[in-house]
């Protein structure tokens, strides 16, 4: 069991108007029930570049949305070429490549009734730049979407390719982070990039320091309008990479700091969980930094043997049976403090 450096206290969750981990629509622009992306009855999680009122686009790894839909056929509209899984009636996900303009997600019509759509994208970053874009839904005559339960609580997990699940079966789907939130029955996403350090190097090492702040992984884009969605925990996982981009122990340290405390600005009730890295990188930086900004509600947590033995793909990355195993530890962990 991971040792917690801090009491323990209750997350209090988000309780003015907007559900925990739910994108709020913009401005009405459609009528509830006809797919468009504007359509409240469909759910966002994660961060969504809502921009384009025709057009949603996710940023980050994990995000994903959500919605109810009657009649006996869905398709998905999209823009250009993108690969991207999706589930109905809580089945298997499904995963599909090199698909564009509509696409039909119900090749055998299902059977009459109210059904549960997800849809996540494939992680658009590193050697993939597919077009990752939602246009809408289209549904059979007649037919509506259906507002879906929306869970109270939403995680966030910030990271590097480990929390973008690479190497996996499914990426995000099978990360520790997505597991985490599905066993806690909990909203979740994954604000990670494959390759990326804590801070942002000289070399060109994306800096999630910096990215958090952010709507997706591109320099210089838009700051995240952090009163879309509050967290109720936040579980941080860098270091990893930063030992081979010339970061110093100081600087390291200096920057998870400064993490801390965004986060802790961004999200004023939300439960912190600051990893010890898998591989113990910068493991004395990141406690230190957990001691620097005395919060109580900011947890180190060691993860000493939580990958088992034949738990990864390679020196660093977690396998199926791996992630499963990190999420089987973090899951209480969380759970105690939301």
């Amino acid at each position: 069991m991971a040792l917690l450096r801090r009491g323990l206290v209750a997350a209090v969750l988000l309780a003015a108007g907007l559900t925990a981990g739910m994108i709020a629509a913009p401005a009405a622009h459609a009528a509830v029930g006809d797919g468009s992306p504007t359509d409240t009855n469909i759910a966002y999680y994660g961060r969504w570049d809502t921009t384009n009122s025709a057009a949603y686009v996710p940023g980050f790894a994990g995000a994903y949305l959500e919605t109810r839909f009657t009649g006996r056929t869905v398709k998905l509209k999209q823009r250009n070429a993108i690969d991207l899984f999706y589930s109905i009636d809580g089945a298997a996900w499904t995963y599909i490549q090199n698909v564009s303009g509509t696409v039909n997600l119900t090749p055998a019509a299902l059977a009459a009734g109210t059904h549960r759509l997800r849809v996540s994208y494939r992680v658009v970053a590193g050697s993939y730049h597919g077009d990752a874009v939602f246009q809408g839904l289209v549904l059979d005559s007649g037919a509506a979407t259906v507002a879906a339960a929306r869970p109270a609580t939403l995680l966030e997990f910030i990271g590097d390719s480990i929390t973008v699940g690479t190497t996996s079966s499914q990426n995000a789907l099978t990360a520790y982070g997505w597991l985490t939130g599905e066993q806690l029955g909990a909203a979740h996403t994954q604000i990670a990039q494959g390759g990326a350090c804590l801070v942002s190097a000289a070399d060109g090492c994306v800096g999630m320091a910096d990215r958090f702040l952010r709507v997706n992984t591109t320099a210089g884009s838009a700051l995240w309008n952090f009163s879309r969605y509050q967290a109720s925990a936040v579980v941080i996982n860098l270091g990893t990479n930063d030992v081979g981009h010339a970061v110093s122990t100081t600087t390291f340290q200096t920057v998870y700091t400064q993490l801390l405390r965004d986060i802790r600005a961004k999200y004023p009730n939300a439960a912190i969980f600051a990893l010890k890295t898998f591989t113990g990188r910068y493991a004395a930086q990141t406690q230190a930094a957990v001691a620097a900004v005395n919060d109580p509600r900011t947890f180190y947590v060691v993860t000493d043997g939580w990958i088992p033995s034949g738990g990864l793909t390679d020196n660093v990355h977690p396998n199926d049976a791996g992630h499963r195993a990190i999420a089987a530890r973090l899951a209480p962990i969380v759970s105690a403090q939301i």
